[in-house]
């Protein structure tokens, strides 16, 4: 019942912020996090209604993959090694990480060897952050051109990361600048489709990714707490 009554109320907050920001509920997804939690909770998370789940290693996540399998849909959230790729792909239908060539490269091989298409987000610093991982705003327009060399990797979106701030208004220019940079994608038309999605908003602060644009929130203790 905690879980649900969580939920609830999360619930309830991305309403509110849908009506601020006269957005539509229905665009946007929650991905639970479930990387701290164990497999009995992660079941309860599914029975709540939350079908997308969010993990950042492969050696925990396996035991849930093993067990949910396709009953849920599998979004890799956490940064992914190059030699990590044979572990994930075929097993995450979205990744949201990533950020360098040779992590495209790789990806593709392996989902061109598996003939399965990979939906992924590309990784931007906005914050500039050296803690952080993710391409330079600078960077994001030549690389996604030349994601087009790679028809196994379809880029859905953007992800980014904002501070953990104390006020969560102070990341409002993170997700916005995420946004702006998607739609500047879309304007200069980068490769032949739209890019629609913003994984962006994380259990501090996704009312404001909510106001913000976002299209996927990556929930974890919020729903847990």
């Amino acid at each position: 019942m905690h879980l649900k009554e969580q939920i609830l109320h999360v619930e309830e907050r991305i309403q509110a912020a849908c009506t601020r920001a006269e957005r539509n509920r229905s665009e946007i997804n929650i991905v639970g996090v479930t990387k701290y939690v164990d497999l009995p909770t992660t079941r309860s998370l599914l029975e709540c209604g939350i079908q997308h789940l969010g993990e950042n290693r492969w050696q925990n996540a396996r035991a849930k993959w093993e067990d949910i399998g396709d009953a849920a849909t599998w979004h890799f959230i956490g940064h992914l090694q190059t030699n990590k790729t044979k572990d994930v792909v075929g097993r995450f239908a979205y990744i949201h990480s990533l950020d360098r060539i040779a992590l495209l490269q790789e990806l593709d091989k392996k989902a061109a060897q598996m003939n399965v298409l990979i939906q992924a987000f590309v990784q931007v610093n906005v914050s500039g952050e050296e803690s952080k991982y993710g391409l330079s705003p600078d960077q994001l327009f030549s690389f996604v051109a030349e994601s087009k060399l790679y028809a196994h990797v379809r880029i859905v979106g953007l992800m980014t990361m904002a501070p953990h701030e104390a006020i969560p208004e102070h990341t409002r220019p993170v997700f916005r600048g995420l946004r702006m940079l998607r739609d500047e994608l879309n304007e200069r038309a980068v490769i032949d489709y739209s890019v629609d999605h913003l994984s962006m908003g994380m259990s501090n602060d996704y009312e404001i990714a909510v106001e913000e644009g976002s299209t996927w929130l990556r929930l974890g203790s919020v729903l847990f707490a």
